[in-house]
């Protein structure tokens, strides 16, 4: 839950008062409506994925414009009890004091507290009566819930359980105030908007272009339009404190045609082309979390018998909504158009819906308010319906077509009840026969015109985004089709599949330490060939370290004995008495836990000498033989960790250069990672096997990249950045100064150096609007050029390795999402290949090919960024993490995931990869034997309840995250190593450990002294005084 909670203290309070006030009214009467309920029981458990909204979380919205999971709501007639955690807890503190006393108990970690704090409860529910009142059809789930019943079946036989979903029906949810109603009213404004003129405009054209356009995708195109806040402003009689944010859908968009037809809420768009006949388009929207559901049939050159059925059905539902008022009772009115339908046309009466609409509000469909021939519930002024009328599954007598031969209708109009007539807020979206029947073929008479509406030519591309602080739900930022979820996750599970089935397969002849793991193996080394190379002063049979062949020559009774620094493990000094003593000690098989303790040895079984001590009198001897002997081991280690670096290094082969013609150049460049000494600009050669970049100033400024050595070849253009690139990304990485890299880039600055901004020389004499805008004007036409140019070189560049397979890629920033792939929070943009981040060193390159599966970490309520980890197919590559990412691209980034058929999973926490990999190592095909990467999801599924309890853990500030980015690249080799592997290192960032505020200080006094600053500012102090 974000800090920006704030719950309207006065609206509970009235809200609760009248709810309370209705059940003591209910117990004077006779108990009717809440069945002599002496408390009641609200319980919410685990945030579900699907938008549902029940009783429960009803309740929830309409007392305090939240949804507060793991939250347990205990009513008397007196008090309102909450059970719930500190961190919603001190969200409901500021509701104490008012009308209604409330009671919250905070629950912790601690178990036996929770259960004391349930018992709590249960004593308050025995001390009250007999009778509980409990939402019958409660869907509740997660460890909380679990938690609940485990301590209420103590008294469960002792009480007796009433429904009181009526209750809060009739009491609470059903009635509406003048807020609540200006919701419902603005949310029904955005339906018919797009209804019409949006849909009718989309199918016309559709019809009479004869496209091919299925049902997905008509309703793909009406789902992106609430992301289109020019469009939604542009809605007829749309309030001006509209908020686009605040709109998302509740059900739909549905478009049915060509015989297939579905009138229930659960129906979905089909795959099928969209087909001349009869068109049935419904949808649902919810603004503020207030429902309103519109539908409507469209005819396509109707025949009569189809005219006439329509004209039935809008006398029928005209009827109904007139018989709406106060007072009314729900069966009467259906019983009422069912009669009107006996008397007209009997043998329509099987084909016509069971109930005709139901009530809306927070909830899509009240289950206790519904218009059947059944239904006792009497109408009050204040309450809202969803109308539904329909004909299901009609059989035409004359067919146009094969598709025409069974049809369906249907209406649906957002009422709402008042002591007279009923107010219909969705009427300006026509139903007459004449607004929705179109005409199309030549022979027939010219059709009645169209309302004449303006057609918006933008159409969103993206999926719909809804991130509304109503909802309190930060995972479900994007309201997806549920058909195409279900789509994914079968995609899904047939990727996980098919990955297991390839790991069996992959490693079924495979033992233990396979997969291409380098095996360590003795290293041997020697200190001199022959005699004659000891230093001169070994014949004094003293101790000498001799730096140049990294060796130390101990004298063991009357002999030198060399000592090669490789096999020391340390030294030490320390004084007792006179003598001051020196310990060496050497590396020997068992010496316990540590990094050396898999070193490995010629033959481990011979005897070792673990140490040798040596006295003497010269302290100050033995303390520089010891800092020499430490010095030595150090720089042997360095040049080992270097040597080490530069194992994949490959020489590449000889530039192939171009001699009887100019090669094709790029000016005024500069390359990343850039090169010692001053910033000077160069120019990019194609030739022939490679392409050269060279320094016109500094000759030494030179790198060759070879076309057998491009992995991938990017262009970036300057849209949205400073800079427009050319990348490279290496198969063998080369070094380039004294530093290794993969990644070669490219560059020039997009930014107009030339304008003086400080009001001389050219601003000196231009003023005013219109040389803004020619600048502005030059600045676009600019930066297209640029782009041109860079794009152009790139072809070339890819025209030229062709026969390398270098082709160049262009990254969709469109498809962009931000994260932290290494230090900072940066876009990282997916292209056809490849995920990348080209803009900040070190740059990310990760090859979509290369990868095993993607996890996604911290996928839980309540935060606002989720972590992701690519796993290699080559498992001894460490894991790359993109860290930080917000949680509104959840949804985008899932569906990325499976378009590229990389199979994914979730969890809500962040794993130890370091040790889930060595595990993986250790034996491939027992890790496949046993499921794979199965326990990801299981491991998700496990913890999926326990996300709302462990949700303040991992609600953290920017500057908190910032700091937990830091600790995991140090808890994780494998992520120090990620950025090594898929990026380049960063401009003259080196392993050199930071300096801390002291140190930097104590500098910064030195500089300020060496050049004299220090004494001015001491002066001007003592002038100020």
């Amino acid at each position: 839950m974000g800090d920006e909670i704030k719950i309207d203290k006065q609206v509970f309070h009235d809200r609760l008062s009248h709810f309370l006030s209705s059940w003591k009214a209910d117990k004077r009467s006779g108990d009717a409506l809440f069945g002599g309920a002496a408390s009641i029981l609200v319980l919410m458990g685990k945030t579900e994925e699907t938008a549902s909204f029940s009783k429960n979380n009803a309740m929830h919205f309409w007392l305090l414009g939240y949804e507060f999971p793991a939250t347990l709501f205990l009513f008397t007639p007196e008090k309102l009890h909450i059970v719930t955690t500190a961190k919603k807890a001190k969200h409901l503190e500021p509701l104490r004091g008012g009308k209604v006393p409330v009671e919250i108990l905070v629950r912790g970690k601690d178990a036996d507290q929770n259960t004391k704090l349930f018992k709590q409860i249960l004593d308050i529910i025995q001390a009250s009566g007999k009778k509980l009142g409990v939402i019958s059809k409660d869907t509740s789930s997660g460890p909380f819930v679990e938690e609940w019943k485990k301590a209420y079946s103590d008294i469960y036989k002792e009480v007796e359980e009433v429904d009181i979903s009526p209750a809060l029906s009739a009491a609470a949810l059903a009635i509406k105030d003048e807020n609540e109603l200006r919701a419902m009213r603005s949310a029904s404004r955005a339906c018919i908007g797009i209804m019409n003129p949006y849909f009718v405009n989309e199918m016309s054209e559709i019809l009479d272009a004869e496209k091919k356009v299925t049902h997905q995708l008509l309703s793909s195109k009406i789902d992106s339009k609430i992301d289109d806040p020019a469009f939604l402003k542009k809605i007829s009689k749309i309030p001006p404190d509209f908020d686009v944010n605040q709109l998302d859908w509740t059900y739909g968009p549905v478009v049915q045609s060509g015989g297939n037809y579905d009138l229930k809420p659960t129906a979905q768009s089909d795959t099928n082309n969209l087909h001349a006949g009869t068109i049935v388009a419904g949808f649902g929207l919810r603004y503020r979390t207030y429902c309103s559901i519109i539908a409507r049939t469209y005819l396509v050159d109707p025949n009569k018998s189809q005219e006439n059925n329509y004209k039935l059905l809008l006398t029928l539902h005209e009827a109904i909504i007139k018989e709406i008022r106060e007072g009314a009772i729900a069966k009467d009115i259906y019983n009422k158009a069912l009669g009107i339908l006996k008397s007209k046309k009997p043998d329509l009466e099987k084909h016509f819906v069971k109930n005709v609409g139901a009530g809306i509000g927070i909830e899509t469909r009240d289950s206790t308010l519904v218009l059947n021939g059944k239904s006792q519930r009497a109408l009050k002024d204040g309450m809202t319906l969803c109308i539904t009328t329909g004909f299901n599954e009609v059989q035409n007598p004359e067919p146009q077509d094969k598709q025409s031969a069974v049809y369906s209708m249907v209406l649906s109009d957002t009422v709402r009840v008042t002591r007279s007539e009923a107010v219909v807020f969705t009427a300006d979206a026509a139903s007459d026969l004449e607004a929705t029947s179109f005409f199309f073929r030549d022979e027939d008479e010219e059709p009645a015109p169209k309302p004449k509406t303006k057609r918006d030519s933008k159409i969103g591309a993206v999926a719909p985004k809804n991130i509304t602080k109503t909802k309190l739900r930060a995972e479900r930022t994007t309201q997806v089709d549920e058909g195409a979820e279900a789509r994914r996750r079968e995609h899904q599970k047939e990727l996980q599949n098919k990955k297991q089935e390839e790991g069996l397969e992959r490693f079924a002849n495979a033992g233990k330490e396979t997969n291409g793991a380098s095996q360590k193996t003795f290293k041997r080394f020697e200190s001199y060939k022959r005699d004659n190379q000891f230093p001169p002063k070994v014949k004094d049979l003293s101790i000498i370290v001799d730096q140049k062949n990294s060796t130390i020559v101990l004298p063991i009774m009357g002999r030198p004995v060399p000592f090669h620094i490789s096999t020391i493990k340390n030294a030490s000094n320390n004084d007792e008495g006179e003598f001051s003593y020196l310990r060496i000690n050497f590396l020997s098989p068992g010496q316990g836990v540590g990094r050396k303790d898999d070193q490995p040895f010629e033959d481990p079984q011979a005897h070792f000498v673990r140490s040798l001590t040596f006295r003497s009198k010269d302290t100050q001897r033995m303390q520089d033989i010891s800092t020499q002997l430490t010095d030595l081991r150090k720089n042997a280690t360095r040049k080992e960790q270097e040597k080490k670096e530069m194992e994949d290094v490959v020489e590449q082969d000889k530039l192939v250069e171009i001699r009887n013609r100019r090669p094709q150049r790029l000016p005024d460049i500069y390359v990343r990672p850039a090169m010692d000494g001053k910033r000077v600009p160069g120019e990019v050669e194609i030739h022939q096997n490679g392409l050269r970049y060279q320094s016109p100033l500094r000759p030494e400024h030179r790198v060759d990249v070879l076309f057998n050595n491009v992995k991938h070849l990017f262009f970036q253009p300057c849209a949205h950045e400073l800079i427009v690139l050319i990348h490279v990304h290496l198969k063998n990485p080369i070094v380039i100064g004294k530093k290794k890299t993969k990644d070669v880039q490219f560059v020039r600055e997009a930014t107009d150096i030339q304008f003086d901004e400080t009001g001389n020389r050219k601003r000196k004499y231009r003023y005013g609007d219109e040389e803004e805008f020619e600048a502005e004007q030059e600045e676009r036409r600019r930066r297209a050029a640029l782009d041109r140019e860079f794009k152009n070189f790139a072809e070339k560049i890819s025209e030229a390795g062709r026969n390398e397979n270098v082709d160049v890629d262009v990254p969709f920033r469109e498809l962009g999402f931000n994260g932290v792939p290494n230090r900072s929070s940066v876009l990282c943009q997916p292209s056809t290949d490849c995920l990348v981040q080209l803009t900040e060193a070190p740059f990310t390159v990760v090859t979509l090919d290369e990868i095993e599966v993607a996890h996604l970490e911290r996928v839980q309520f309540g935060l606002k960024n989720f972590d992701m980890v690519f796993v290699f197919k080559d498992f001894n590559r460490p894991p790359v993490h993109v860290n930080t990412i917000p949680v509104e691209s959840l949804e985008s980034v899932k569906e990325w995931l499976d378009s590229v058929n990389i199979p994914f999973t979730e969890g809500p926490l962040n794993l130890n990869w370091a040790t889930i990999m060595k595990t993986v190592i250790a034996d491939p095909h027992q890790f496949f034997a046993d499921g794979g990467w199965s326990f990801l999801a299981a491991e998700s599924d496990a913890s999926d309840g326990d996300s709302e309890e462990e949700e303040s853990a991992f609600e953290m500030s920017d500057s908190e995250v910032a700091a937990s980015e830091e600790s995991s690249e140090e808890d994780s080799e494998f992520d120090e190593d990620a950025s090594a592997d898929e990026g380049s290192e960063d401009d003259g960032s080196g392993s050199d450990e930071g300096e801390d505020w002291d140190e930097l200080e104590k500098k910064a006094r030195k500089k300020d002294r060496e050049g004299g600053l220090e004494d001015e500012d001491n002066t001007m102090r003592k002038r100020k005084r």
